[in-house]
């Protein structure tokens, strides 16, 4: 079968492997689409620390069923699914308190484990999700949705609470989505104006480009001098993260989505002083995903407006190397396999 796999950093190609054996309890899937994340580039281009080599990238896809043993789920052969990529080992203190998704020994597939950029995969019958008649395309943008919804349900957000989200990429986009779905009053900053169309065509009541404007002090206009009931960054950059200190109300909440990878130094008195709360989100829950296909089944949210471009599975290093040098004006990229 067709398998996508990166020898080493900077260096992808598509080989043939064996097709995998379903062991038991596991379905035998064959792989529609694949959505490439953020993740998937770092692995690509030698940045993501979890990453060893060689590697299959992809945790963000859609199958379909082609073997499954008998389940109370209602699965069956030529079913179109989705599925959890992130293993937990069940035992650490995490998984034993239900916080699954952030598991001490979390493996995400494309990560720590073999990815989903293959023809076919086994997996788990309890990590697939039934797609609620969804399309191919909108199940591969499941995944990838769940981290902005899981990050959106770390604090309770109100119907009118007025949220910030500090990066309009495709994760900044979901969270947004994730907020609007909440009732919250919710504005977008970003440096990039082609990103920031897209939020206000997600339900953004307004935008926010930090590059040409003060955001502190557009946040500061926008609210009243209230500032921001909830901050959200979705960039993973110390400057981000500051502004989202700054434009948050007093006694109000911090949600960190973006994976930093430099350090950030300020005074931490600030957080004291604003009785701030700040929330870190991995990952996300079992019921996040089914939670995501249920609002994307309602039709309320045009989800495949994310996707950028399709590249077929024969041309996935032109998809990454497309990525690796985005200027901002790719949001979700997927391998059709």
């Amino acid at each position: 079968m067709k398998t996508v796999l990166i020898d080493k950093p900077f260096e992808i190609r598509v080989t043939d492997t064996e097709k995998p054996v379903p062991a038991e309890g596991e379905a035998l899937l064959k792989v529609l689409y694949g959505g490439i994340c953020g993740a998937d580039v770092a692995s690509y281009t030698g940045n993501q620390p979890f990453t060893t080599y060689p590697r299959i990238p992809g945790h963000e896809f859609s199958a379909e069923i082609i073997t499954i043993p008998d389940n109370d789920r209602g699965l069956k052969p030529g079913d179109v699914v989705t599925c959890n990529p992130y293993f937990n080992c069940g035992t650490c203190y995490s998984c034993r308190r239900g916080f699954v998704n952030c598991c001490t020994d979390n493996q995400t597939m494309g990560v720590q484990r073999d990815g989903a950029f293959r023809e076919y995969i086994v997996m788990p019958v309890e990590r697939i999700y039934p797609g609620r008649g969804l399309s191919a395309k909108e199940l591969a943008l499941v995944e990838p949705f769940t981290i902005g919804w899981h990050a959106l349900h770390r604090t309770a957000v109100k119907k009118g609470d007025k949220v910030l989200v500090v990066g309009a990429g495709p994760i900044g986009l979901f969270a947004l989505i994730s907020a609007v779905a909440q009732g919250a009053e919710v504005y977008s900053a970003d440096v990039l104006d082609g990103r920031l169309e897209k939020a206000k065509r997600f339900g953004a009541a307004g935008v926010i480009n930090s590059a040409k404007t003060d955001i502190v002090k557009e946040a500061m206009n926008i609210t009243n001098g209230d500032g921001f009931d909830v901050c959200v960054e979705a960039c993973g950059l110390s400057v981000t993260f500051l502004n989202c200190i700054d434009c948050a109300a007093f006694a109000g909440n911090i949600i960190l989505i973006g994976n930093g990878k430099k350090e950030t130094t300020f005074l931490h008195s600030v957080l004291l002083k604003k009785e701030l709360n700040v929330f870190g989100s991995r990952n996300s829950y079992p019921d996040d995903f089914q939670s995501v296909i249920d609002l994307i089944a309602s039709g309320s949210v045009p989800v495949l407006d994310m996707v950028s471009e399709v590249y077929p599975v024969d041309r996935a290093d032109e998809a990454f190397k497309a990525l690796a040098a985005n200027d901002g004006s790719l949001a979700k990229v997927l391998i059709e396999m």
